[in-house]
């Protein structure tokens, strides 16, 4: 029984290393920089995601709270137009994808539409929340911008969608174009912190963040994270997945003086010893609107997946409370209903 209890275990650990080994990207291969040492990306204020040490012991010490499905909410099902004024236009799809329509541009960012953020779709964090959206209302998508490449920002089921309907333009961190190339797609551009390219008369540029990546086991921190700053005749600046750092975000701040809106990442946050690194809590994504001085902010990732320990809806109690304790108005910083247009 002993053998056999271990021959088990030890077929299980092969076919994880196996398919931890599948999935893993090939990663980047370029100049050494601020932020990349030959072989790996690394946050140049030396923090790191955790090890596995801290996953184990995150793994015995958890106390999720149960998010329960809520699929009694408004998705909306029909053609979205084109926004031809000089008005910036938001739609809030959910977790951390973005309708952005500016300067008679379409743009998503971070899209997923699958019912999971996983290599599969059987097991695996599951959506919560339909998108506010549905996929086939969509416009015409001109631009997609991926932050990076974990499972919740890079959703290979609907990249393949939008190439098969839209064929836009892929902008994405360094390294991860070798994902997209795998799937016959090469109208993608590489882009590097700090760096911008011109797309249908906006600048776009990757900003620093502060996290991590992987889609495997063998590939961490292969390929480059990053947020977006979208210059037309609007700025949007999107945070991406970051934690806090006030000296990126004040530089951030000085070199963009005129953000009129930020996105701003508020969920996945607790236990804080492990997420701290990693991820911004509702009060630190606070103080990023304070250290960019956007003129507006509104929030994301949060309340489609359960990927932390807070409870459903306590991201947004949370933003509530730091925005009170600010003495910031709600309407400064929103928390945004999905499926609404917010016009700037």
């Amino acid at each position: 029984m002993v053998i056999y209890i271990f021959g088990s275990l030890s077929i299980l650990l092969l076919i994880g290393i196996v398919i931890g080994y599948y999935f893993s990207e090939k990663g980047y291969s370029g100049q050494i920089s601020s932020h990349f040492d030959g072989s790996k990306f690394f946050n140049p204020n030396g923090k790191s995601g955790n090890g596995i040490k801290e996953v184990f012991k995150l793994i015995h010490s958890r106390k999720p709270t149960k998010w329960i499905e809520n699929y009694e909410t408004f998705t909306r099902d029909t053609l979205i137009n084109d926004n031809l004024t000089d008005s910036l236009r938001l739609v809030f799809v959910n977790h951390s994808t973005f309708l952005i329509q500016v300067d008679s541009v379409n743009i998503l960012i971070d899209p997923i539409w699958s019912d999971r953020c996983s290599p599969i779709q059987w097991m695996g964090p599951k959506r919560n929340r339909p998108p506010g959206i549905t996929f086939n209302s969509l416009p015409k998508i001109d631009v997609v911008l991926i932050s990076h490449n974990h499972y919740d920002h890079l959703d290979k089921n609907t990249v393949l969608k939008l190439q098969q309907k839209f064929t836009p333009q892929f902008i994405v961190p360094l390294g991860v174009s070798h994902f997209f190339r795998r799937l016959g797609i090469e109208n993608v551009t590489e882009i590097d912190w700090n760096k911008n390219m011109n797309v249908n008369n906006l600048k776009i540029t990757a900003m620093p963040a502060v996290h991590f990546s992987s889609r495997g086991l063998f590939d961490r921190d292969k390929t480059l994270w990053c947020g977006f700053m979208v210059e037309g005749s609007k700025t949007i600046y999107y945070a991406g997945d970051t934690a806090y750092d006030d000296t990126i975000f004040k530089t951030i701040g000085e070199t963009f003086p005129n953000i009129d809106v930020a996105i701003i990442p508020i969920g996945a946050y607790k236990p804080n010893w492990f997420m701290a690194p990693i991820h911004t809590s509702p009060n630190e994504a606070v103080q990023i609107h304070l250290d960019i001085k956007s003129k507006k902010a509104i929030a994301t990732h949060f309340g489609t997946f359960a990927l932390a320990d807070e409870g459903q809806g306590e991201a947004g109690d949370d933003l509530r409370k730091a925005l009170e304790y600010y003495k910031i108005p709600r309407e400064q910083f929103l928390l945004p209903d999905e499926g609404v247009f917010y016009t700037y």
